[in-house]
Order: C-alpha cells, then sequence, then structure tokens
C-alpha cells in the first residue's frame, strides 16, 4: 500500500501537462464552436472543463478547476 501512496504526485504532474493539455483543448474548441465562450457565459464553460478534466484525468478537482481557469483565460 504504501508503495501506491508515493507514485501519485509524480502521476498527477505528468498528467496534468500532456492529458489534461488536449482535454482541455478540445473543451475549450467545442465552447468557442458553440459560442459558449463569452465573458457571462466563463463559469459555465470552466464547470464542464473541469469535469471533463476529471473524467479523463485522475487529479483533484482543485487542480482541474486550475487547468480550466488557464484554459480559459487562453481561450477567451
Amino acid at each position: 500500500m504504501a508503495k501506491k501512496t508515493t507514485k501519485k504526485p509524480a502521476a498527477k504532474k505528468s498528467l496534468k501537462k500532456k492529458v489534461v493539455k488536449s482535454v482541455v483543448q478540445k473543451a475549450t474548441k467545442k465552447a468557442v464552436a458553440k459560442k459558449v465562450l463569452k465573458k457571462k457565459n466563463t463559469k459555465a464553460v470552466a464547470k464542464k472543463v473541469t469535469k471533463l478534466v476529471l473524467k479523463k484525468a485522475p487529479a483533484t478537482k482543485k487542480t482541474a478547476k486550475k487547468v480550466a481557469k488557464k484554459a480559459i483565460k487562453k481561450a477567451a
């Protein structure tokens, strides 16, 4: 059991960079395509992106939210 816990943080780091980037890009592209991404709707988009990130990646909600915020800033 102890070995598993030591592996987790390393997995999260690599996962954040590679998987999450592609997931977030897809999510933001979809949002832009549907014209959801406007100043009013950034929160809704953030929620969608965080959900997608959590689905594809075993990251915590906090990290997913951070990633989503960054992605939205880039996309908007």
